[in-house]
């Protein structure tokens, strides 16, 4: 019924219509392959020539579909390219009679048509669905599976010629980034695929906004931060994470849902991944932390002995005995606590024991020592023994000091700060470590600073100590996870404080996850290219200015790989001229690119675990 109605109409045409639809009919059979070749003589300049073989090739197996073969494979081919390259030309002299034929307009032209961002959407988007017709004309069959045709793309970006910046060891790392459509995470996923990195982006759904915004091969994984249980699968084969996600509003909820619990969530959920990667190899993690202490019951305290001396001789000591006592007890509110008073100003008093580890693990394999405590404001003195556990007498001690605050807080005591305490003897070795000590004396203490301070005066000779647990950082190169944070910079007056108690209630469930982190503070974000100003890396909260997403985007890039990003907490912003006694700490400039690592110098001479 078709076939007849077109003859038809056909025969009450005029004679140029009638040829026109002749000609379309004669084209119904080609009219997929038509369209290929419109769209190949668009790139007939670099390409003409292979779309015609591979036309040629198509229109044999359309011709020769249900007939038996007489004749070779060669002629065959030769005989349907010369019929094609007919139809392409006369198609081509064609269409141009038909524009002869057609009045020119002139086309409207509003301030919308020349606008730079409308105009950049419009061209990128023109130019994915150039690409995307264009690699389709390489494809061997039009059977390729999706899986190999989603390997054959990732495998173009991360290896091939638009890959100009490819990092050693990037095609091996897979990198989660959360928060992937945001300012600074949709540049992040772009520089990681240019650099060679395999890229998962964790979105709470996905829908076409979503997909326009990341690249194609970008491996999309659905889950939200606040739900604990839709991370595992997002977790799996990543060896980073980076995490730029931040709460829509200034609703204390959604802070704490993002900001802090998601942070708590996503490391828990990296670490429990890294320990069940440990236990398929029979082994441990080697980022989880080394357990030497918990004090969570009465049991718990056995083997710490309370003892207390002075630093003068044993014949002079005994004068001093009533001017000191100490005690280390489980209280009934479930804490254990080491108390007391020490009046002789050369005197001191010590909870020490003896470290048993599990078998197979020694300190040499971490890198510092983690405290949880709850002060009064009181510093202490960390001792470590270390030497033949057979032959105490040959032991050397080493010491480091460090400062609690009104409250729990955690410390962190890298083995580097360790000194010996007697000046000829050699470095610490944290292999041979074998006894603990916590030291209190008076005569090293300072005035408590903050709101505690007003409160009557204070007695410096009395001290009070809670401790939750001891532990062992562990050991790395490189850094785990990168947290984007903030300064509160440029946050509204009004809720700076919830946004700030948010951020940094994320950054200590990550700094106590035994990850090797990175915290970027940048301030205010600006949308506009990097790389066109210095930058300023700071610690203290003392940045005002602005930075570019892009330049933060780049911050994060280089800090995986980098050594002196690990364990580090720093802001960063444009550079700027500091008032008077509020002189930043460091001036880097640069100009972002790959011969250029401006980060190391910049890091280097900041301190760890801030």
């Amino acid at each position: 019924m078709e076939a007849t109605a077109t003859t038809i109409s056909c025969a009450n045409l005029s004679s140029t219509a009638t040829n026109q639809c002749k000609w379309n009919q004669r084209l119904r059979p080609f009219s997929d392959l038509y369209r290929t070749v419109f769209f190949s003589n668009s790139f007939r300049s670099g390409s003409g020539s292979r779309s015609r073989s591979l036309i040629a090739r198509a229109a044999a197996n359309t011709d020769n579909k249900g007939k038996k073969k007489t004749k070779s494979k060669k002629a065959t081919v030769a005989a349907n390219e010369e019929k094609v390259n007919e139809i392409v030309d006369s198609s081509e002299g064609f269409q141009q009679q038909q524009l002869q034929q057609q009045q020119p307009t002139q086309p409207k032209i509003t301030l919308d048509d020349v606008n730079p961002v409308g105009l950049g959407r419009k061209s990128r988007q023109l130019f994915d669905e150039v690409w995307r017709k264009f690699s389709g004309l390489g494809q061997i069959s039009r059977t390729t599976r999706m899986d190999d045709k989603e390997t054959l793309d990732a495998l173009l970006i991360r290896e091939g010629p638009m890959c100009e910046f490819a990092i050693p060891g990037a095609q091996n790392t897979t990198v989660l980034v959360v928060g992937a459509t945001s300012r600074i995470g949709r540049i992040v996923v772009r520089k990681l695929m240019l650099r060679g990195y395999s890229v998962k982006a964790l979105v709470r759904k996905v829908d076409e906004d979503v997909v326009d915004v990341l690249p194609r091969s970008v491996e999309i994984v659905i889950g939200d931060v606040g739900d604990a249980n839709s991370l595992k699968a997002a977790v799996e084969g990543c060896n980073k994470i980076i995490y730029c996600a931040t709460a829509r509003s200034t609703i204390t909820a959604d802070l704490f849902r993002v900001d802090h619990q998601g942070v708590y969530n996503i490391t828990k959920a990296f670490q429990d991944y890294n320990n069940k990667l440990a236990q398929l190899r029979a082994g441990k993690s080697s980022k989880s932390k080394l357990l030497l202490a918990k004090f969570k019951s009465e049991e718990s305290l056995k083997g710490w002995d309370v003892r207390q001396g002075t630093y003068f001789q044993d014949v002079v000591a005994a004068k001093y005995d009533g001017g000191m006592d100490a005690k280390f007890e489980y209280t009934e509110t479930g804490e254990a606590v080491f108390s007391g008073y020490v009046f002789t100003r050369g005197g001191y008093v010590e909870l020490s024991t003896k470290l048993s580890f599990p078998l197979g693990s020694t300190l040499d394999r971490y890198e510092g020592i983690i405290l949880s405590v709850g002060g009064n404001g009181r510093s202490y003195v960390l001792i470590l023994e270390a030497g033949p556990s057979a032959d105490t007498t040959q032991s050397k001690l080493y010491f480091s000091r460090f400062s609690t605050k009104a409250g729990f807080c955690r410390v962190r005591i890298p083995f580097s700060s360790f000194r010996p305490v007697k000046s000829d003897d050699p470095p610490l070795d944290p292999f041979l470590v074998h006894t603990l000590t916590i030291r209190f004396e008076p005569r090293r203490q300072r005035p408590v600073e903050g709101p505690a301070a007003g409160v009557k005066q204070q007695d410096l000779r009395s001290f009070k100590l809670i401790l939750e647990y001891i532990k062992a950082l562990p050991t790395g190169q490189e850094t785990d996870f990168i947290l984007v944070s903030c300064t509160g910079s440029g946050v509204e007056p009004t809720r700076r404080e919830q946004v700030l108690k948010a951020k940094r209630a994320g950054e200590d469930s990550l700094r106590r996850s035994g990850l090797g982190y990175t915290i970027i503070r940048p301030g205010p974000l600006k949308e506009e290219p990097g790389g066109q100003r210095a930058l300023i890396f700071d610690q203290g909260n003392r940045i005002t200015q602005a930075i570019s997403c892009a330049d933060v985007a780049d911050i994060c890039v280089k800090a995986l790989h980098d050594s002196t990003a690990r364990n580090k907490s720093f802001d960063v912003c444009y550079e700027y001229v500091a008032e008077q006694g509020r002189e930043l700490y460091e001036l880097v400039a640069h100009l972002p690119d790959k011969a250029n690592n401006y980060l190391t110098p910049a890091l280097s001479v900041l301190e760890k675990n801030t």
